[in-house]
């Protein structure tokens, strides 16, 4: 491992403290780096507060004058909620700056580099590329796509059901793998289900520690149906609790939701009734939401599939047989000729259960 890397997988350590604070904008560290030692760290925290680089000069200082800044995505060039790290970053007196990736903003994409290198400073990029665009492909989708990364989490049998004929889905998996989907909870800004996984099993979507981030809670809802003892719409985090519908109409139940704190989204319907999925993303972005885990149920699995929603999907299959019950995808017919296709990473067991992880192709 170069000396670039090491500094660099620092700026992600310190870049994943602010995961679910930050939104919409990145995860960001950087270090400071002189005679071979730390000066100084910092991290982005939460939306709207200081950014990283600058955090880092502030507690640097005049010691920061000839050091070497490192940061895992590109420093901003304009001003927003804060003025521009590359100011700061050129007044401070740094001789040189490396960068893991470039800021896909249209306002920034290089813009940031530039400045940086008209000033004097050396500037090496792409170091560590591919971890630091994972650890913000989040922020990337919602830049690029005007949606977040969306992640499809299922469990199913050996035979290929993820629920009994009841609508049973509690427990397929084993303890291993529930506690994985745990942590998982913890790298997204939101869970997301369908009202029918709401009804059957009345899930609370919340991470193992509750005194940390709490991702939002979306319930795709087509006709508001789901009812107010759910735990979504109850228990204490249903601030966190977002709900999207496409019914017209049921306002005193609207008004219910708001007066309990809940956030209400409408969008338009798919021209069958059915949240138009879609539109539904395009407004969650707005609303700050950059990447999401859904954990189910099949018919939103399988519209989401077949719309081609999907940026990554996380298949559990646990060694149970159940000769009857309920498909993972709902609402997919097509022919041999007009499958849709997926891509797998390698498969990793989990328990006594078996992960396969891949994307649409």
């Amino acid at each position: 491992m170069c000396e670039y890397q090491k500094w660099i997988i620092k700026t992600l350590e310190l870049a994943k403290k602010g995961r679910g604070f930050t939104s919409p904008n990145p995860v960001v560290g950087s270090v400071i780096i002189k005679n071979n030692k730390i000066i100084s760290e910092g991290y982005h925290k939460k939306f709207g507060d200081i950014h990283a680089e600058a955090m880092a000069l502030k507690i640097a200082g005049d010691e920061a004058r000839g050091a070497t800044l490192y940061v895992n995505l590109e420093p901003c060039s304009i001003f927003g909620k804060t003025p521009p790290c590359t100011d700061a970053i050129i007044e401070a007196g740094i001789t040189k700056v490396i960068i893991g990736t470039t800021d896909p903003n249209p306002k920034i994409n290089g813009s940031g580099i530039k400045k940086l290198r008209n000033s004097g400073i050396e500037v090496i990029t792409d170091v560590m590329k591919k971890e630091c665009d994972e650890i913000n492909k989040g922020f990337f989708t919602h830049i690029q796509k005007n949606r977040p990364w969306i992640t499809l989490k299922l469990a199913f049998t050996a035979d290929g059901y993820l629920a009994d004929a009841s609508g049973r889905s509690k427990w397929i998996t084993s303890s291993d793998a529930r506690e994985y989907v745990m942590t998982q909870r913890t790298k997204y800004d939101a869970i997301m289900v369908g009202a029918g996984t709401v009804m059957v099993d009345d899930p609370g979507l919340l991470p193992q520690s509750k005194n940390g981030f709490i991702p939002y809670r979306i319930v795709i809802d087509d006709n508001l149906a789901i009812p107010y003892r759910n735990k979504l719409v109850s228990d204490d985090f249903r601030n966190r609790t977002v709900i999207v519908t496409c019914v017209e109409g049921k306002d005193k139940k609207k008004q219910e939701l708001k007066n309990r704190k809940l956030s209400l989204l409408e969008v338009e319907n798919d021209g069958f009734g059915w949240v138009n999925l879609e539109k539904a993303f395009h407004k969650l972005s707005k609303f700050g939401i950059t990447s999401i885990y859904c954990e189910g149920g099949g018919q939103l699995a399988g519209s989401l599939v077949n719309q081609g929603l999907i940026d990554e999907l996380q298949l559990f299959i646990a060694p149970k047989i159940l000769g009857k019950g309920i498909f993972g995808f709902s609402g997919i017919m097509r022919s041999l000729e007009d499958s849709i296709n997926l891509e797998w990473e390698d498969p990793v067991k989990i328990g006594r259960d078996i992960l396969l992880k891949g994307k649409l192709i």
